[in-house]
């Protein structure tokens, strides 16, 4: 199983960004996939979840800015990132629950 992420960049406070993570290889039909995030001197943080039924949940730092979502025929998953703030800078990585990580993409939002 291999997970591509994709979508990171430099944006200013308050713009938005779109991150995509494609699976392929052997994905099972019922999973959960994830974005995780860690900011430089801090340990990863869980930012949202969804479900392959498409059940979500977010980190309370995120919720009503950020939304999860999933193309299950595509095995990729989203993370629109909206009214972004510097404390959003981090590096993403995408997960799947059969335990595998994405290369991480690189979020930097500037004041």
């Amino acid at each position: 199983v291999q997970l591509q992420a994709s979508g990171g960049g430099l944006v200013q406070a308050g713009g938005s960004l779109r991150l995509s993570c494609a699976a392929s290889g052997r994905i099972f039909s019922s999973n959960i996939m994830a974005w995780y995030r860690r900011a430089p001197g801090k340990q990863r943080e869980l930012v949202a979840t969804i479900t392959s039924a498409g059940s979500t949940n977010y980190a309370d730092s995120v919720k009503d800015r950020f939304t999860i979502s999933r193309d299950n025929a595509k095995n990729t998953v989203y993370l629109q990132m909206n009214s972004l703030e510097p404390e959003d800078t981090a590096v993403y990585y995408c997960w799947i629950s059969q335990g595998y990580w994405g290369q991480g993409t690189q979020v930097t939002v500037s004041s």
